[in-house]
Parts: structure tokens; C-alpha cells; sequence
């Protein structure tokens, strides 16, 4: 029997029984979509899919008129999502992702390896447990090898050869090379229960060489903030149970802040946090397969994930806003 997709015209057959129309969901036209989403304008949508921006707003209009529904409301240099574009980008995250998944399963069924990743353990435990799920389903015959570390360190495992690929946060002015992939946006976070009077600001950091560590205490010593650092873990999870406790004030990134948490910055003085940039590196020369597809699959969900991805310059300009 065939389905109703299938269904052809018959010779005989009248007008309404013509094929059914192609579905506006077309996986070209979901992702411009998402990419002007990401980025937050067609023209930037355009430079990064290799496209001209005229044609990205073809790709638009024909969504839109496939939908019977507008996705963006255009008023001048602003671009917002209808509320039908805000439905619409839940499931086409979803829709590309289980298709990306699907072609791989199929189309590459065979690859396997070992891929040894290195990142801090803040991403591994927020946002890579799905990402890597899904690659897992996908590559079933690949292990993956994930050590979590402080960025410094990973750094110098990485020069040396201990990793295929990582994942790490960075000073926009840092080290280059790399694949940009978002900007953190960091805030000062604390317990509500907490009473921040006068002296000294109490602190809940990671150790050296923490990244978050070194933004919270030169924000502070710019601000001629007097400040103690009252506990110290290397554990995300310390931390977070600590700042809970109301023992101090920490740094964390905006998708991080766990219930239980409150956002201060702008209060009690706290200075503004510039955004740290997130980066994937990859070992120089030829890479496996299983690694060279594990690092597209991040890129690729994270960027759908996180929303914000980074463009040149964009982490050095980014500030918090109070």
C-alpha cells in the first residue's frame, strides 16, 4: 500500500487528487531559520552559511508561506520571534538534530576508535551529558575517553599529545586557533538567604588556575573591592552546595545558575564580568574519523544548544549587563 506521500496522479483522476504538498519543514529552510535565530540577523545568518543574504530571505518567505504563519516579526533594525516562531524553534532544533543523528547512523555505521576528550568539568556535567548521548547512539562501535581538568592544564595536555579534541574556556585575547562556539556570560550568584554587609566581599571560588577565579578577583581589584575567599573546591558541585549554604558569593555562567541560586550582580557594588570564550581544538594533523566526527557533532550541537555562538571579537565586546 502506498502512503499518502506516495500517492500519484492517475489518468483519470481529478484535480484533488494530486499529490500531497512537500512539507514546509525542509531541513535547508530550518536551519537558515536557526542560524538567523543564532546569530541574530539574516546578514550574519548569511556570512556564516556561505549564502547571499537575499537568498536566506527566500528561504524565509518560502518557510512562512509553507507555515501560513509568520516566524519573525521585522520592525526596523529589531528582529523578534512571532509566538509561532517561538514554537517552531523548539522542534526544529529537534528535527535537525534526530536527522543529523539518523545520517550518520546510517551513512557511517561502521566508524569506531577511541576519541580522548578533555574539558572542564562544568561543561562536562552541564552540557555535554545529551551531546555526547546522542554521538554515542550514533557511533555505537566508538569509546570515548572524557578527563575533566582547569583549563590551564588541559592546555598543557593537549601541547602534549593527550587529546584528541577539547573543549575549554578562554580569554578572548588568549591563545588562538580553535573554533569558537559561544560566549559565557558570567554573573555573580549567590544564596538568597545571604547578607552581604560592609568589609570584605566573601568569596566561593575554584582554585588557581581557574578561569572564573581570575575574572571574579580582577573585577574585584578594578572596582577597589575589598574581598576573602572563604572556601575553595575544585568541584562545581562543592561549590554550588557551599553558595547554597550561604557561606559567600561565587561566579558562574548565566545557563548555570541551579535553583537554590540567585543572581547579585549589579548589587552591592559587584562589578561586571566580561563573557569567557568557549573553544574546541583540535589535535593538529590527521585525526581519526571517530574524533573528526565527534568534534563536527559538538560544534554543531552545542551552537543549536547554548544559542550564542561566537564570532570574532564578539566575546571581547560582550559584558554583562547590569
Amino acid at each position: 500500500m502506498l502512503a499518502m506521500s506516495d500517492r500519484v496522479r492517475s489518468p483519470d483522476a481529478g484535480p484533488t487528487e494530486d499529490r500531497m504538498p512537500d512539507s514546509p519543514l525542509d531541513f535547508d529552510l530550518l536551519r537558515a531559520f536557526l542560524h538567523i535565530v543564532e546569530s541574530g540577523s539574516f546578514t550574519r545568518a548569511a556570512e556564516r552559511i556561505g549564502r547571499t543574504q537575499s537568498t536566506v530571505s527566500l528561504q524565509i518567505k518560502r518557510l512562512e508561506d509553507g507555515l501560513g504563519r509568520r516566524v519573525f516579526d521585522r520592525d526596523g533594525r529589531d528582529l523578534r520571534l512571532t509566538p509561532e516562531g517561538e514554537i517552531l524553534l523548539g522542534y526544529a532544533r529537534q528535527i535537525l538534530t534526530l536527522g543529523d543523528e539518523a545520517c550518520a547512523r546510517i551513512m557511517e555505521p561502521e566508524v569506531e576508535g577511541v576519541v580522548r576528550l578533555g574539558t572542564p568539568e562544568d561543561f562536562a556535567t552541564a552540557h555535554l551529558p545529551n551531546v555526547l548521548a546522542r554521538f554515542a547512539r550514533a557511533h555505537p562501535r566508538v569509546s570515548l575517553e572524557v578527563h575533566c581538568d582547569f583549563t590551564v592544564h588541559l592546555l598543557d595536555g593537549f601541547s602534549r599529545g593527550l587529546y584528541d579534541l577539547v573543549l575549554l574556556k578562554r580569554e578572548p585575547q588568549g591563545p588562538g586557533g580553535g573554533i569558537g562556539i559561544w560566549c559565557e556570560v558570567l554573573e555573580w550568584v549567590a544564596s538568597p538567604g545571604l547578607a552581604l554587609g560592609p568589609g570584605p566581599i566573601p568569596l566561593v571560588l575554584a582554585p588557581v588556575p581557574d578561569v572564573y577565579r581570575k575574572r571574579a578577583l580582577q573585577a574585584l581589584e578594578a572596582a577597589r573591592l575589598p574581598w576573602r575567599i572563604v572556601y575553595t573546591s575544585q568541584s562545581l558541585l562543592g561549590l554550588q552546595a557551599a553558595v547554597r549554604a550561604g557561606l559567600g558569593v561565587t561566579v558562574l555562567p548565566k545557563g548555570m545558575i541551579q535553583p537554590g541560586l540567585i543572581r547579585v550582580s549589579g548589587t552591592h557594588g559587584l562589578p561586571a564580568l566580561p563573557a569567557t570564550e568557549v573553544v574546541l581544538y583540535r589535535a593538529s594533523g590527521s585525526l581519526p574519523r571517530a574524533a573528526d566526527l565527534l568534534a563536527e557533532h559538538i560544534v554543531h550541537a552545542l551552537e543549536a544548544e547554548v544559542g550564542c555562538p561566537a564570532e570574532p571579537g564578539a566575546c571581547a565586546e560582550l559584558h554583562m549587563a547590569p
